[in-house]
């Protein structure tokens, strides 16, 4: 029997493979699907104090191989959530994960401090790099002493496992990852969407009404494996990788490159059941190559 189970810090997951936030919205959306609860983990739409209308029409546009966004952390805020989300996704099987964000790090932190009364989100995921804010997301991330002043905040008040996401759209990834680790992050997801444009020639405009988005898709994919496995040599905490996963081959990618966990994001858009087939080929490949144990092969291009 294939063992699939890794840990991410204090937080056991059944195997390796989560769904991404933004792209799985508060996983209700897939109960016809399949059955959330097979997953390792889900990691929620991203979450604000506020309610959060988004960035105006049209916010995504197809590219090749990927697509780009800018939707901007729409959502109903923290009460919404707790009082209408919270009740629903406390019951699935598998580690509800909050996307956490803020304009300032007083955000982050009465977020935080709201999210920990609910005893049944053991992580929250801190997103210091969306691309799509005006005010905080990508700022945090791609600014040394703001990331590092963020997570050292909401470590203060965050007693369970965080998670800090980041932004693929720096000089030096490594350098950020070992902020995260020095200020008390117990594992680092990556990557974030790249930051991209597309124009439309015809109406002779940019595609998107924020002219810049996010890029994701199998087009960032050879991108995030190299930031991921470039982080995984770099900390001593997991590291999760996130960018373009499609298939099976494509998670163990990242987890010979060094992820404990990978995160299924745009191909859960193609086909809603992506991530439960690609937790079937990784056992599959595990049961072929005959290794017992999905911990096994993490990192295996390193040693």
């Amino acid at each position: 029997m294939v063992k699939l189970d890794v840990a991410i810090g204090a937080m056991k997951l059944k195997n390796p493979v989560m769904t991404a936030s933004g792209t799985f919205g508060y996983g209700s959306e897939f109960d016809d699907f399949f059955d959330v609860s097979l997953l390792g983990g889900i990691i929620l739409k991203g979450t604000t104090m506020e309610a959060r209308e988004g960035n105006p029409y049209p916010r995504m546009a197809e590219t090749p191989s990927g697509m780009l966004n800018a939707v901007g952390l729409q959502n109903k805020g923290i009460d919404y959530f707790e009082n209408n989300i919270y009740p629903v996704v406390s019951a699935y099987d598998t580690n509800v994960i909050v996307n956490v964000n803020g304009s300032s790090i007083d955000d982050y932190v009465a977020l935080a401090e709201r999210i920990v009364r609910l005893e049944n989100i053991p992580a929250i995921e801190l997103n210091i790099s969306c691309p799509n804010v005006k005010q905080g997301g990508m700022i945090f991330g791609t600014n040394p002493l703001s990331a590092r002043e963020v997570i050292r905040a909401v470590r203060s008040v965050w007693p369970r496992v965080l998670i800090v996401k980041l932004s693929p759209n720096v000089t030096s990834i490594t350098d950020f990852a070992r902020i995260a680790e020095e200020e008390g992050a117990d594992a680092i997801s990556l990557i974030n969407t790249l930051l991209g444009m597309a124009i439309d020639v015809k109406n002779m405009k940019p595609s998107l009404s924020t002219v810049t988005g996010g890029l994701s898709g199998p087009a960032v994919r050879p991108v995030a494996l190299r930031m991921v496995w470039q982080t995984a040599n770099a900390v001593k905490i997991p590291v999760i990788g996130i960018g373009g996963i499609l298939t099976a081959e494509d998670a163990l990618q990242f987890l010979l490159a060094g992820a404990a966990a990978i995160q299924v994001g745009t191909a859960s858009f193609i086909d809603p059941e992506s991530a439960v087939k690609i937790i079937e080929g990784i056992k599959k490949y595990l049961e072929d190559k005959q290794i017992l144990d999905v911990n096994e092969i993490i990192g295996w291009i390193n040693r």
